[in-house]
């Protein structure tokens, strides 16, 4: 598996599943939001986590930056 997310993706992607938390544990979001938004937190959270997106390969897209060599 290689990493095909960057620096700044990762970032953005916790950044979105923390306030998605901050807005359902503060009542912010009805019952069906917060399960479906959780769900996507999570999925964002996991896939930050290890740097690789599944979605981008399907897409064959990367946000990683090369390394010259």
């Amino acid at each position: 598996m290689k990493w095909n997310m960057g620096l700044v993706d990762r970032l953005v992607r916790g950044v979105l599943a923390v306030v998605v938390a901050v807005l359902y544990f503060s009542h912010q979001l009805s019952p069906v939001a917060g399960i479906v938004l959780g769900i996507f937190a999570v999925v964002f959270l996991a896939t930050a986590a290890v740097g690789f997106c599944p979605l981008y390969l399907a897409v064959g897209i990367s946000t990683r930056k090369r390394t010259a060599a």
